[in-house]
């Protein structure tokens, strides 16, 4: 797995963080969390493939 993939997925953690606290501050809590779920939503769709890699690598690894 690539370093710079694991950044990105931090750069992304942080920005969801920095949004979901001003939006909490100035009392828009459910697009707060509407944009927490966006980040985990495209944190998801970017390691999906990555996790489908690992999957036929231990199956070709193992034969199966």
């Amino acid at each position: 797995m690539d370093i710079g993939f694991i950044f990105k997925i931090a750069a992304i953690g942080i920005i969801i963080a920095v949004l979901n606290t001003l939006l909490i501050r100035a009392g828009r809590e459910d697009q707060a969390m509407l944009t927490t779920l966006a980040g985990v939503v495209v944190v998801l769709m970017m390691i999906i493939p990555k996790i489908s890699d690992l999957f036929s690598s231990v199956r070709s690894l193992f034969d199966l």
